[in-house]
């Protein structure tokens, strides 16, 4: 039985994941952190930005410097305002979904509105909208998918997932969700399918206009 489907944001509603790693990419590049658009979505996608930082400022043995967010966060809000696209068929796949909708992403509650808002699904899913800020671990943990299932009042073990990243899909293994691995965003790449599938997720689709019928064979 299904009684919520939690959705990530960033790479699952929106495809904003190619834009936030060629930014984070670019200034760290820029303040001495060398990182390639690459190598930031393999190493980071689905993981929250302070993970990152405490990573790259171990590996390089010096802090990143404070101007680094707000530099990220102004061009990040430009480019959203110019580039950043919904995911092909998704505002039909939700308007067919009955159960609780939620999301539970790696990304700060104000980028999570501004993307949301940017391609006009926020109001669909607030206030159900779950941060890795509000909890104590991000994600590969299962802390952010627990929060969600309790934020819902619905089972873990009823909430089926949609995540597009490894972190992810090892998280909501973690919480006892059905996994469903989604691979239509612009940073999706050879072998990820792959890697999703070895990290718990039961699916994997490249289309959002499969998610009613996945959905369907799960109730």
């Amino acid at each position: 039985m299904l009684d919520a489907v939690v959705f990530d944001c960033d790479g699952v509603l929106i495809d904003s994941e190619i834009i936030a790693s060629r930014v984070t990419a670019e200034e760290l590049t820029k303040l001495g952190f060398p990182l390639t658009i690459e190598q930031c979505i393999q190493r980071f996608t689905g993981r929250p930005d302070r993970e990152m930082r405490i990573e790259l400022e171990a590996e390089f043995g010096r802090p990143i410097p404070a101007s680094y967010d707000d530099n990220v966060h102004a061009r990040i809000t430009e480019a959203y305002a110019t580039e950043l696209k919904i995911l092909p068929g998704l505002k039909e796949a939700l308007a067919t979904i009955t159960e609780p909708v939620c999301v539970a992403s790696s990304s700060m509650p104000e980028k999570i509105r501004l993307g949301l808002e940017s391609v006009g699904i926020y109001d669909r899913f607030a206030p159900n909208i779950v941060s890795a800020s509000m909890v104590a671990r991000g994600k590969p943990e299962p802390d952010v998918f627990i929060f969600a299932a309790g934020w819902l009042r619905v089972s873990p073990k009823r909430c089926l997932v949609v995540e597009d990243s490894v972190a992810g899909v090892r998280a909501a293994v973690r919480a006892g969700m059905m996994v469903l691995g989604f691979g239509g965003a612009s940073h999706f790449g050879p072998g990820d399918k792959a890697r999703l599938l070895d990290a718990g997720a039961f699916q994997v689709i490249d289309h959002m206009q499969d998610l009613p019928g996945v959905l369907r064979s799960r109730k």
